[in-house]
Formats: structure tokens, sequence, C-alpha cells
């Protein structure tokens, strides 16, 4: 046998047996609750997105052995999946299926990101600085931004397929999963202009920037329309982007609808606008929830929300269709009336500060007090809540300091 496929066979089958235990239905069972606004606890998630797993390796439990790239890519996802299970004893739901991108082509909007970056060291997995150039300043400049014609590399898929399938099909469902996408024009448009040269415009010329926007989302709608023609729809249950859980028992809507040709009628989406918090609530329904609301329109339900604040235009978030989820950030100044205004009606998704976890700001009596506030204020207007602790770009190479903020956000939220 193949070095690389006993590797992964071995893997795999770890995987299998930790998904079939009862507890992975019973939290899948919970968040369909807390999703359905009928929460039986609180329920807490760790981002494997944004998450320093440079920093994280610990009894060589990350340490790739295979020595095929495709091969490995599967293998980093098996590893961190069990780290997962060993270490970070969060709410994440174990599934005895990999998901694999599809190779599509040509998946852009005409214009390549120009910019510079600086490493925060050599691992690929570590943050970067980015200067973007302004590749938009004119209104002849829009006409860089085009439907793309998109495809599937049919036979790289197919040739993906078939190794996993060989390595780990034994144990797990192999899924060649779609396109993850969801409102986020404005991080596009930072990446396309910069940020300053974006902020200057939207003072100095928000006819401009309307149109820029305008164009950005209509041509994501074009291309959320290929997606559906081509079959390129995220089909995997459980995540966007990393920590947004999306069990459901809403979806799908239609009666007829195969999960593996989904729609977006009857898919969960997301959308944030990080930028447009320095806006004036006003300005942001202009610019920001216009083109929201265009955007969630078209799926079953939907996240609202990132790292801004929203607890001052909260009146305007609610206004989103299908929006079931909206993001309470470490930056809210009022968690109490945030909570109010949600009125039941959304799931409070809290993102608790990850700059506890470095050196010189860890405290565990500080982030069991911090849970505890979060807590109390979704409680106090019986608010469904989540938590979810992201953008970990350290922990000052402490794993361990993880897992004890994990403990203690388990024992506050359980309790």
């Amino acid at each position: 046998m193949n070095k690389d496929i006993k590797i992964l066979r071995n893997l795999a089958r770890e995987l299998a047996e930790v998904a079939a235990q009862p507890e992975q239905t019973e939290k899948k069972r919970l968040w369909e609750k807390l999703n359905g606004l009928k929460p039986e606890r609180p329920m807490l998630v760790i981002d494997d997105i944004f998450i320093c797993w440079h920093e994280l390796n610990i009894e060589d439990a990350l340490t790739l052995r295979c020595e095929d790239h495709y091969f490995r890519e599967i293998e980093t996802q098996l590893r961190r999946l069990l780290y997962r299970n060993r270490y970070l004893k969060d709410d994440f739901v174990f599934e005895a299926a990999i998901y694999l991108p599809s190779t599509v082509r040509g998946l852009d909007f005409g214009l390549a990101v120009e910019e510079d970056t600086i490493n925060l060291n050599e691992d690929k997995d570590a943050i970067k600085a980015h200067h973007y150039y302004d590749q938009l300043k004119t209104e002849e400049d829009l006409e860089k931004l085009k439907v793309p014609d998109f495809r599937v590399d049919e036979e790289e898929t197919k040739k993906h397929k078939e190794m996993a399938e060989e390595a780990v099909g034994d144990y797990l469902e192999v899924v060649m999963d779609g396109v993850e996408i969801g409102h986020d024009a404005w991080d596009l448009l930072v990446q396309w202009r910069g940020f300053d040269n974006l902020l200057e415009d939207i003072c100095d010329n928000p006819e401009f920037v309307y149109q820029t926007i305008e164009k950005s989302v209509d041509i994501k709608l074009a291309i959320l329309d290929k997606l559906e023609e081509k079959n390129l729809l995220r089909k995997r249950p459980q995540r966007l982007v990393g920590s947004i859980t999306t069990f459901t028992d809403e979806l799908p809507k239609t009666e007829d609808a195969d999960l593996m040709h989904p729609k977006a009628c009857d898919s969960f989406t997301y959308g944030m606008a990080q930028i447009m918090y320095l806006m004036s609530p006003e300005m942001y329904n202009e610019l920001e929830i216009t083109f929201a609301k265009k955007w969630f329109s078209r799926f079953g339900m939907g996240y609202y929300g990132c790292c801004e604040p929203l607890d001052d235009r909260l009146e305007y978030v609610k206004q989103i269709p299908n929006v079931r989820k909206i993001s309470a950030s470490g930056f809210v100044k009022n968690y109490e009336r945030f909570a109010e205004e949600l009125e039941g009606k959304y799931v409070m998704s809290f993102k608790p500060s990850p700059a506890m976890l470095v050196d010189g700001a860890w405290n565990p009596e500080r982030v069991r007090t911090e849970l505890q506030k979060l807590l109390h204020a979704a409680n106090q207007y019986k608010a469904p809540c989540e938590f979810i602790l992201k953008d970990l770009s350290t922990i000052s190479s402490k794993p361990k300091r993880l897992f004890e903020w994990v403990g203690i956000a388990n024992e506050v939220l359980q309790r």
C-alpha cells in the first residue's frame, strides 16, 4: 500500500470513529434548535480558518507526513479535525465526510488584486499586512469589472476525487464541494482600491462609490446564477467561513430540493461590511443595506456581520430579508441594548475578544467575567445566543492557554 494512502486511511478511520459517537447527533440537534430560535443552551465554536494553526502543533498532532501535494491537503484537513476533537472541546459536529474543493477556473471579476504584503513569519498560516493598489479610479475603470466565464476543470476534479476515494473512501464520504460565496462586496472594493482611496471617495465622490458597489453586487448575483446552473454552490451542511454553523431543519424550503444540487433559496448565506462601521447609520443604510437586501433575498437563511459593531444600526440590519443570525462583535458598546433590540427573533452571535489570549493580557478570571457579562445580556432579554472565538492571529505560541479558554467557556455556558 502506498505510504501516503496508509497515513490518510488511518486518519480517516479515526475521524469516522469520532463521527459515529452519539454526541455528534446531539450537538447537531442543539444547533438546529438554536438556529430555529428555540435554544436549549448557548453554543460554542472555535473558528478553524482565522486561527494560528502554526502555533498549535503539540505532540506532533499537526505534523504532515504525506509526500504527495494533494494528499498533504487532505492530511491537513484530517489532522486539524482530529486536533479539534482532541483538544478544542467546543460544539463542532464531526461528520464521516470530507469536503474537498472542485477545481474551478476563471472565477474572478476580470480584475486581479495588486498588492504588496509583509509576512509575520515564513509560515503560510501566519498573518500578513497588505497594501493594495487603486485600480478603479474612474468610471471608465469600472469597465474592467466583468461577469466571469468560469468553468470546472472536470479532469482535475475527477482525478482529485479518485485519489481521495482511494485514500479515505472506505471510511469517509468524499464530496467535491462547490463555491462558498457571500455578500462581501466592500471587502472586495478595499482589495481593488485600497482602504484610504475608498474612504476618500465615499466622502468626495459618493456617486462613483455607489456605482462601483452596485456593479460589484450585480456581478456577484450573476455569478450566483451561474453557480446554481453549474451545480457549484456549497454543499457542506455545517459551516460558512470557518465559524458560522448552519445546521437547520428549516432548509431546504423546496420540496424537491437535491442537497447535492443546491439552490440559493435552499441555502444559508452570509454578509458583512466591516469598513462601513465608520459611516453613519443612514449612509450605511444607503450604501450597504440596499445591496445586502438584494443578496439575502435570494437565499433561504443568512448570517450578517463580522467584526464591525452593529448596535447603532440594528434597525437597518433587521430589514435585510432572511437574516437569522447577527454578529455581536467585541466592539459593541452596549450588549444589553443589542439583545433587547433583537427581540428574540435572531441568534445573537457573540465574538469574545481574542486579544485576551496573548501575553500581557491573559487572565482566566477576566475571561470568565467577560463571558458571564455577555451571557447575562442575552439571558436578560431571552436572546438565543452562540459564542464564536475567532481572529486568533496569535496566542503567543501557548496552545494550552487556548484549551484553558475553551474550558472556562464551557463551564460558563453550560452552567
